[in-house]
C-alpha cells in the first residue's frame, strides 16, 4: 500500500500513524457503521452526487475526489528517470513482473472462488443478493438479465442484482490484478532490501498497469460471470492511474525545475505525506457507511473475504521468495521482490470496485478488507525475511544491522 511512504532512495520506517494503520481503520470503519445507521441520508446524498451515463450512475464525484488524492502523492514521488536503471537488474525484475502479472491475478481468482464460492457460500448466504451498478454504456429494461445479474429497480436507478458472493469475488480479482505499492518501498526497507530495485519496480508496475490492468481485469471478471465492460475498465484506469500519473509527472517535473530537487523532497514531499492517508480514510468511512447493515447482520463477513486474501498474500510471497533461489538473486533483491508481489495497490482496487460496481457493493467491501489486513500481514513477511537471510549466499545477504 502507499500511504505515506516517499519513495526515495533513503527511505525512513513507518511513522507511529502508519504503523497503526489497521487500528485507524478499523476506527473509521466503525465511524462509517455508525453512520450508516444514524444519519444514513448523508451517505446516500453524497453517492447521488455521480456522474450517470444510461440511467446508471457511473462516477462517484466525492469518491473521485478522494481516490485523486488517494493516488497523486504516490505519483508524484516516483521519478521514471530510474526506470531505465531496471535493465541492470533483469533477473530480479523479470521475477517480479511473472509474478505480479503471470501468477498472481490467477491464483486470486482461484482461491477467492474456491473459499468465496464453495467453503463459505452457505455462511455468506447462498441466496444473498448483492446491487451493483449497471454496466457503463448498457442500457437494459427491468427484468432482463446480464451475466449472473438481472436488471431491477432501486431507488427509481437501474441496478443489477447479482449473488453476494459473486461481488466479493470482484472485490477480490480486482486486489490481486492490483500489485505494488509506494508503501512496499518501506516493506523493503524494513527488510534490508535493495531500495533502488523496489523503486524501480514501482515505477514499473505503474506504468505496466496502464497497459495490462484493464485487459486482465476484463478477462478474469468475465470469467467469474461478472458482466463489466471493457470501456469501464479502461475508464476507471484512465480516472484514477492515468489522471494522477500525468499529474504527478508534470507537476513533478515543474516543481524540480521551478525549486529544486532538495526542496522537492524536503518541502514539498513532507507536506503530501499525511494526504493519502487521510483520503484513505475518509474513503473508508463512506464505503462502510453503506454496509453497516451487513457488517451488523453478519459481522464474520470481514473474515470471510480475509481469509482468502490473507492466503493468497503469504502464497505470492513465497513463491517469489523461494523462486528466487535458483535463480541466485541476492538476499537484497529476493526480499523486495516477493514482497512486491505480496502488496497490493488497493487504491486503485478500491477506486475500480466503486466506479464499476458502485460505493455500497460488496467488491468495494472486500477492496477495503484488503486495506485491513495489509499493515500486519506486510509486517509478519518483514519478520521472516530477516529471519531467513542465511538461505541466501552469505556474501549477498550481508546486510548492516
Amino acid at each position: 500500500m502507499s500511504t505515506g511512504a516517499c519513495i526515495s532512495k533513503t527511505p525512513k520506517g513507518l511513522s507511529v500513524f502508519e504503523l497503526n494503520l489497521t487500528v485507524w481503520v478499523i476506527l473509521c470503519i466503525a465511524a462509517g457503521v455508525v453512520l450508516g445507521k444514524l444519519a444514513p441520508g448523508v451517505a446516500k446524498y453524497l453517492d447521488g452526487l455521480s456522474i450517470y451515463a444510461g440511467g446508471a450512475p457511473v462516477v462517484s464525484i466525492p469518491i473521485a475526489v478522494c481516490l485523486f488524492f488517494m493516488m497523486y502523492p504516490i505519483m508524484v514521488k516516483i521519478d521514471f528517470a530510474e526506470i531505465i536503471k531496471a535493465g541492470k537488474s533483469a533477473k530480479p525484475v523479470g521475477l517480479t513482473l511473472v509474478v505480479n502479472w503471470a501468477i498472481k491475478p490467477f491464483t486470486m481468482y482461484a482461491i477467492a472462488l474456491f473459499f468465496l464460492g464453495f467453503v463459505f457460500r452457505g455462511l455468506i448466504g447462498a441466496e444473498a443478493t448483492d446491487l451493483v451498478k449497471m454496466p457503463f454504456g448498457l442500457d437494459l429494461p427491468v427484468g432482463a438479465s446480464h451475466g449472473v445479474g438481472t436488471v431491477v429497480l432501486s431507488d427509481g436507478v437501474k441496478m443489477l442484482q447479482v449473488p453476494l458472493w459473486r461481488s466479493y469475488l470482484a472485490g477480490c480479482i480486482l486486489l490481486g490484478i492490483a500489485p505494488c505499492t509506494a508503501m512496499v518501498l518501506v516493506w523493503g526497507y524494513l527488510a534490508k532490501g535493495n531500495d533502488g530495485h523496489t523503486l524501480v519496480m514501482v515505477a514499473i508496475n505503474s506504468l505496466t498497469m496502464l497497459l495490462l490492468y484493464g485487459p486482465l481485469g476484463g478477462f478474469l471478471l468475465g470469467v467469474g460471470r461478472l458482466p463489466v465492460p471493457w470501456q469501464a475498465l479502461l475508464l476507471s484506469i484512465g480516472v484514477y492511474v492515468a489522471l494522477p500519473l500525468v499529474a504527478g509527472y508534470l507537476s513533478r517535473k515543474w516543481i524540480v525545475l521551478a525549486k529544486g530537487e532538495q526542496w522537492f523532497n524536503e518541502k514539498f514531499l513532507h507536506v503530501l505525506t499525511p494526504i493519502t492517508i487521510i483520503a484513505l480514510l475518509a474513503t473508508l468511512v463512506l464505503l462502510f457507511s453503506f454496509k453497516g447493515d451487513v457488517i451488523v447482520s453478519n459481522p464474520l463477513t470481514i473474515l470471510w473475504i480475509a481469509i482468502p486474501l490473507f492466503i493468497q498474500t503469504n502464497l505470492i510471497f513465497w513463491i517469489g521468495y523461494l523462486l528466487s533461489r535458483p535463480l541466485r538473486l541476492s538476499y537484497q533483491d529476493a526480499a523486495p521482490s516477493a514482497m512486491i508481489g505480496a502488496s497490493n495497490h488497493f487504491e486503485v482496487a478500491i477506486a475500480t470496485a466503486t466506479m464499476l460496481f458502485g460505493i455500497s457493493s460488496g467488491a468495494a467491501l472486500a477492496t477495503v478488507v484488503g486495506v485491513l489486513i495489509e499493515v500486519p500481514v506486510m509486517l509478519m513477511l518483514v519478520k521472516i525475511c530477516l529471519r531467513t537471510r542465511h538461505w541466501f549466499r552469505e556474501e549477498e545477504a550481508r546486510v548492516s544491522v
